[in-house]
């Protein structure tokens, strides 16, 4: 049997992740519920519960998402159904009709869907399932909530007749209405509407003359409101007929509810059932929030978390946008307690509520913010001592209130609890204190209990040290900065800094150096060798992580030398195969040319053929046989390779094309253009040529060019313009 108090609960902020889950549910009975989650039972109903959630996180996941299970609260309803002869409203009714269909969709949802959700399943398939509610107030109220005409034989001949009397009123009342304003009895307005009845408007000085009844005038006694006598008449009649309508009605109300009345019972089930999905729901999607999940649950006794993570702080942090920093901690048979050290501000206490808090959470069917590797198992009490607790109220000091707690852990531990204590030992003089502490770890340790406790107690840290199922752990802090770095190291105790961080915060030295001299030298290196041995782990670390990187860094450039080695070895074989080629190419070279200058000497064509015939048997005899599938496969593989080079040539000569029609282009445009016209004198040169010479003489067609040392006679179109002659 679980039994886990409500001081446990408070001290490690469960009621804030309840509250949470809350705002989460969209009923308001399952928001009530979801303030009331607490630890389950037994184990059986937690594994229960932890898979209800589980299975509503991963029905995002299927096609067919599991149904709305909103609904209005039918809580008045109930109650007045529990007494005799109460009547329901006809909302009542509709909100009864609407819970059963919600009702109804969900067991045919998770009847069809079994195999996926057997848990879900199995909470649903405990309610009845009927239609017979849905189907008889379905016959009385429509969609709209009205009671529908066809409710019973009466109303609805009553109903016409209220029609047909209306259909009258308004027949007399516009006759009447034509008729009196025609003799000029009437105001501007006409007509208006009195306690709900359509009346004329009528001119104080013709009242006398309108008959009918009187309902009343205008503030200025002006206008006189009449019902004329014609519809007075109808008038009484509808009143009775609506009065008949009215007591039809509650007849037909009175009757469904007592035929909803043995159902009671099962709808309070509906509630309940709608109720508790919805909590599911709220705890799935809280789940979401935080990416949490279901770890491993061990039979054995065990906790590994890792990358775990504080709800609260995690939550928090994401609206913020700071950084959260997960822990690793593993508690087994063989390392049962851990006991951490180290300065304040480091993390100590978050660790610890980490574990307490997701220990909570587990076991009432909330998943997770762990690594999917997480194991984690089941206790029976969690007892904690956690903050500042003194008791005004009993008129109890921090400490006399801790001695209190201590007792009930001393009655309560035994091998199926989880202790969690921080500041262990606090509130009274160290040494004695100390001491007492050491005395109540030992009975914990002797009574097998699982725990986790925080403490600067250097007693408390040896004896971590010597017992065999114990251990201790240090949050872990910069050596050279003091600065926490948030992250638990599990083997080794921690130094508390005391004096490092005074020192960091502008304490004077010599103010330092005589506290040093007040503490026993021996606990000063003691508490020395620990901070010692942290910050060569500090520098180690920074030094595993260094190699670390070197060695990622060598590793990619090797397999960047292993790509290079491999492409510089697959064309030196490329480069080998060709040059094979080439060497084959001209040794058969030779010999033709060999063969041919025979033949030109002795002219002797037998010797001719023989000799290529032997050639052309010692080419094939090294040429490998291949069948008709290979040599197909062969010039597939070649068209292939021709295919990629063109691919890759295509670029380059598309590229080319363009360049060759852009010239075209520009050597167009150039012949295009209008050539000057030439006179002797100007300086002239020929076309592409850069020697310019001075245009002599032009005689048909034809230019004489004098280029200083030589004339030369050439064709006037090839001639362009350098430079015009200047005019005189």
């Amino acid at each position: 049997m679980i039994k886990i108090t409500s001081k446990s609960l408070i001290d490690l902020e469960f009621p804030v992740v309840r509250e949470q889950i809350s705002t989460l549910c969209i009923t308001g009975k399952g928001k009530e519920k979801a303030l009331e989650i607490k630890p389950y039972s037994t184990y059986k109903k937690t594994y229960f519960g932890l898979h209800q959630t589980n299975e509503y996180v991963k029905s995002k996941t299927q096609e067919s998402p599991i149904p709305n299970h909103g609904f209005d609260t039918i809580e008045n309803e109930i109650k007045l159904l529990n007494i005799e002869d109460s009547v329901l409203e006809v909302s009542g009714f509709r909100k009864i009709a609407s819970i059963s269909e919600t009702v109804n969709m969900q067991l045919r949802y998770f009847r069809k869907f079994r195999e996926i959700y057997p848990s879900l399943y199995q909470t649903t398939s405990e309610v009845e399932y009927t239609t017979e509610l849905i189907e008889r107030i379905g016959k009385v109220v429509d969609k709209f909530g009205e009671i529908k005409d066809d409710a019973s034989p009466l109303l609805q001949e009553t109903r016409r007749s209220i029609n047909s009397v209306k259909g009258k009123i308004n027949s007399s009342f516009t006759s009447a209405l034509t008729t009196y304003n025609g003799y000029g009895y009437l105001d501007e307005i006409k007509e208006s509407v009195v306690e709900n009845v359509r009346v004329l408007a009528v001119k104080a000085m013709y009242r006398r003359k309108v008959k009918g009844g009187i309902m009343g005038n205008s503030k200025t006694g002006s206008i006189v409101y009449i019902q004329p006598e014609s519809t007075f008449h109808f008038t009484r009649e509808l009143n009775n007929l609506q009065y008949e309508e009215k007591e039809e009605i509650n007849r037909i109300l009175k009757e469904l509810t007592n035929f909803v009345r043995p159902y009671r019972e099962l709808l309070i089930d509906y509630q309940e059932l709608l109720s508790e999905i919805d909590v599911i729901s709220g705890k799935a999607k809280y789940a979401d929030k935080m990416n949490g999940i279901l770890p491993k649950i061990s039979e054995d006794r065990e906790i590994q978390l890792k990358d775990a993570y504080h709800p609260l702080l995690l939550l928090s942090n994401k609206r913020t946008g700071k950084k959260t920093y997960p822990q690793t901690i593993e508690m087994a048979n063989d390392n049962r307690i851990i006991v951490i050290s180290g300065p304040n501000a480091g993390g100590k206490s978050i660790t610890l509520k980490t574990v307490g808090l997701l220990q909570l959470m587990l076991q009432s069917g909330i998943l997770v913010p762990v690594h999917e590797y997480s194991r984690m198992s089941f206790f029976d009490k969690i007892l904690t001592d956690i903050g500042d607790n003194q008791s005004i109220e009993n008129h109890l000091s921090t400490y006399s209130y801790r001695l209190k707690n201590m007792k009930k852990f001393l009655r309560k531990c035994d091998e199926n609890t989880l202790f969690l204590i921080d500041e262990f030992g606090t509130g009274s003089d160290p040494e004695l204190g100390g001491a007492l502490a050491e005395t109540f770890l030992e009975v914990f340790y002797e009574k097998e209990s699982f725990g986790i406790l925080t403490t600067h107690y250097a007693n408390l840290k040896k004896l971590a040290g010597e017992l065999p199922d114990m251990s201790n752990a240090n949050m872990l802090f910069d050596s050279h900065s003091l600065e926490p770095m948030f992250k638990l190291r599990v083997g080794e105790a921690g130094s508390s800094f005391t004096f490092e961080v005074a020192q960091k915060n502008g304490i004077p030295f010599s103010l330092i150096n005589r506290s040093k001299k007040k503490v026993e030298r021996g606990k000063i290196r003691f508490d020395q060798s620990i901070a010692k041995l942290q910050k060569e782990r500090s520098n180690l670390q920074k030094t595993t992580d260094s190699l670390k990187d070197k060695e990622l860094k060598a590793a990619k450039e090797k397999d960047k030398l292993e790509e290079t080695n491999t492409r510089v070895q697959q064309k030196l074989e490329s480069y080998q195969e060709l040059f094979d080629t080439n060497q084959r190419l001209i040794y058969i070279g030779q010999k033709i040319n060999d063969i041919s200058e025979k033949y030109f000497v002795d002219k002797k064509k037998k010797e001719l053929i023989g000799e290529f015939l032997k050639l052309v048997e010692i080419e094939n005899s090294k040429r490998k046989k291949e069948s008709a599938k290979q040599r197909r496969a062969k010039k597939a593989e070649e068209k292939k390779v021709q295919q990629e080079v063109a691919k890759k040539i295509e670029p380059i000569r598309k590229q080319k094309k363009e360049e060759k029609e852009k010239q075209k282009a520009v050597a167009k445009k150039e012949a295009n253009k209008p050539k000057a016209t030439l006179r002797i004198g100007d300086r002239v040169r020929l076309e592409d040529s850069k020697s310019v010479g001075t245009l002599d003489k032009i005689e048909k067609g034809k230019a004489i060019v004098n280029y200083g040392m030589f004339t030369t006679s050439v064709a006037i179109e090839q001639l362009e313009l350098v430079q015009a002659m200047k005019k005189k």
